[in-house]
Order: C-alpha cells, then sequence, then structure tokens
C-alpha cells in the first residue's frame, strides 16, 4: 500500500471524487486513465463510496483511496474493499494511530500548527492541509509549515486550474487534491470524455509546475 500511496503522489494531483453511482467507477477509471490521471480518492460522502472502491481496486492500471473517513470503521471497509490510502479532512487521533498500527497510509486534515505538531507526535511526515483555499490558500501554508522543515502537504479544498500551478510550485506541497476534472454532475451526466479533457489538461498544469522548480533547483 505505501508503494501505491507514493505512486498516486508521484502524479501530483489526487482526483477527489464523490461518486452517487457505483455502476459509473469503470467509466470514470477509464476517462482519468485516457487523461493521464490513474488514481482517484472516493470520498465517503455518497452510499455508492465503498462499492466504487471495490469496483475500482479490481484494476490494475488505477490507484485508489478513501477520503473523507471519520471514523475506525470506515478505515476498515474502505481497506476491505481494496482502497491503497486513506485521507481525513481532520486530525482524528482514534484514526490516525489504527491506520498506523495496520500500515495504512493516512494523509489527516491540518490547518494549524497545533495539527502539524499532533501528526509529528505520530511520527507522519504527509499530511493534508484543508479546506486550503478558505483557509488562506498558499500564504497560510507558507506560514503555518515555516517551522516544520520535515512536514510536506497535500492541499486539498478550492484548488483548480486557477492556482494549482502555485501550490504546485511549493517546495513543501507534495501533490494537490481536486476535484474539478471529476465533479459529481460530470460523472452523473455520463461525460466523461470531458473529465479526460479536464484530466489531461491536469496533467499539463502539473508539467508546467514541475519545470518550473526544476528549473528554480538548477540555479
Amino acid at each position: 500500500m505505501q508503494e501505491k500511496f507514493k505512486k498516486a503522489l508521484s502524479l501530483r494531483i489526487i482526483p477527489v471524487v464523490a461518486i452517487y453511482d457505483d455502476n459509473d467507477a469503470h467509466n470514470l477509471s477509464d476517462a482519468l486513465i485516457a487523461g493521464g490521471l490513474p488514481c482517484a480518492e472516493i470520498t465517503f460522502r455518497t452510499d455508492a463510496a465503498a462499492e466504487a472502491i471495490k469496483k475500482i481496486a479490481t484494476r490494475d492500471d488505477m490507484i485508489v483511496g478513501a477520503g473523507t473517513v471519520l471514523k475506525i470503521d470506515q478505515v476498515k471497509q474502505a481497506i476491505d474493499c481494496g482502497a491503497c490510502f486513506v485521507v481525513s479532512p481532520g486530525f482524528n487521533p482514534k484514526v490516525v494511530r489504527y491506520c498506523i498500527e495496520h500500515s495504512i497510509p493516512i494523509a489527516p486534515g491540518i490547518s494549524t500548527p497545533t495539527d502539524i505538531e499532533m501528526a509529528l507526535e505520530f511520527e507522519l511526515n504527509i499530511v493534508k492541509f484543508f479546506p486550503a483555499e478558505a483557509f488562506g490558500g498558499l500564504k497560510t501554508l507558507k506560514a503555518i509549515s515555516a517551522p516544520y522543515q520535515m512536514m510536506k502537504f497535500i492541499p486539498t479544498g478550492g484548488i483548480g486550474p486557477q492556482n494549482v500551478i502555485e501550490y504546485l510550485k511549493h517546495p513543501k506541497v507534495v501533490a494537490c487534491g481536486g476535484s474539478w476534472m471529476v465533479k459529481s454532475d460530470l460523472i452523473s451526466n455520463g461525460q466523461f470524455e470531458e473529465i479526460t479533457r479536464l484530466s489531461r489538461q491536469a496533467v499539463d498544469l502539473t508539467r508546467k509546475a514541475n519545470f518550473v522548480t526544476m528549473g528554480r533547483k538548477s540555479k
């Protein structure tokens, strides 16, 4: 699971999905793969989440994780269905402890220095900064992350084509969570070609961010 989580992070953008019909899971997967983003964080915001994770997990060409995980029972359900990483909106010590004890990759949500220090107590080095834009965006992330050189972040919430490059250019951002390419209405309306188009656009944005970052390092 750790290797798959690392592979998901290497994509630099993790599609965050609220899916309402698990029968759309394979079409969604095909659309993301065609767009160059073979990964999905299926959020436990809908009743179809578990079955969607189960269907996507049967594929060798996709990486699937579970998002909006609020309690240990959801962790168990997600892993039983085949999820290879867990993401939560906040920092629940019970959930984090369970994941660590069972070698399950988890990125808990943080928004303050206190949250970051809680993560350090559990020896985590990757956390989710959420809700990113609502909490002041990149300016806030730079400020609260400054004392914590060992921590990396996955900003999520309000991330889109208009700002993702700036986030990805920040050296402490390992990836961003985004839903603009996988909006629920696109999935429900069967607009999978549009999902592919938006995913390709997202991949192009990551390349631009990576190019700028590599250029800065080479100077």
